[in-house]
């Protein structure tokens, strides 16, 4: 049962351990889950006090890995006041900033928002461990009835290229997920769509962006830790990264 620090003391917040299951993120590991009580009233802060303790959101399910031998998946935070972007960042950001035409829209469904999306697990992800098989199963995955989310449009001469979705919370904003169209991929993307969150935060008078899990040996994640300074949980705390 989970009560103690800025909880509400008249309520008790259980939580549960998932069964395990294939890794998503390293070959040949089992992975479990703890997660809050489906049931749970949540609200945006008790959302925040738990993104700020190492959990994530995806769909209404909010949890943490509770790997029984494993601890390489680690949730990232990045303080955007302090935020000092690396040579590549600023020449990305130059370069990109006046070819793409960047809005929030609300979160909901789209059509040309839901191809772009089929089309990007099948080339990122065609091991098919993400399902997109319709609209339903799209949404329940990026949205919930108790998050403030957004959806970001990138497009490039009018062309939509990426959405990143991102859930605005008391404190910070959180990286839900970015798909594009790999025909962009030499544009930086990724990096591009996670740039733009941390300066929509500031704008936001925000404190944090938190990009969701670092895995050290996961290619794909790297690129997350060259936004510095970043801190990372230990699990206990907060521990901060700026070299």
């Amino acid at each position: 049962m989970l009560n103690d620090g800025g909880f509400n003391q008249d309520s008790a917040y259980a939580l549960y351990i998932s069964q395990a299951h294939e890794c998503s993120y390293l070959p040949d590991r089992e992975a479990r889950s703890l997660f809050l009580d489906p049931s749970a009233k949540v609200t945006s802060e008790i959302y925040q006090q738990l993104i700020d303790r190492g959990f994530r959101r995806s769909g209404c399910y909010l949890y943490q890995p509770a790997c029984a031998v494993c601890d390489a998946c680690v949730s990232l935070r990045l303080p955007v006041a302090s935020f000092k972007p690396s040579r590549s960042q600023r020449r990305n950001w130059k370069q990109n900033s006046p070819r793409y035409q960047v809005r929030p829209v609300t979160a909901e469904f789209q059509e040309a928002h839901f191809q772009l999306y089929k089309r990007y697990l099948l080339q990122r992800h065609p091991e098919g461990t993400m399902t997109c098989n319709s609209p339903g199963q799209y949404l329940q995955f990026l949205t919930c009835d108790w998050s403030e989310t957004e959806f970001i449009e990138f497009r490039k001469e009018g062309e939509l290229a990426a959405v990143a979705v991102s859930d605005i919370l008391p404190n910070g904003t959180s990286s839900i997920y970015t798909f594009y169209d790999t025909e962009f991929s030499q544009d930086g993307l990724g990096v591009f769509a996670l740039l733009w969150q941390i300066y929509h935060a500031q704008a936001l008078g925000k404190d944090w962006v938190y990009p969701g899990f670092w895995v050290k040996d996961c290619d794909k994640m790297n690129y997350k830790t060259r936004f510095r300074p970043y801190e990372a949980w230990s699990g206990q705390g907060w521990i901060l990264h700026q070299h």
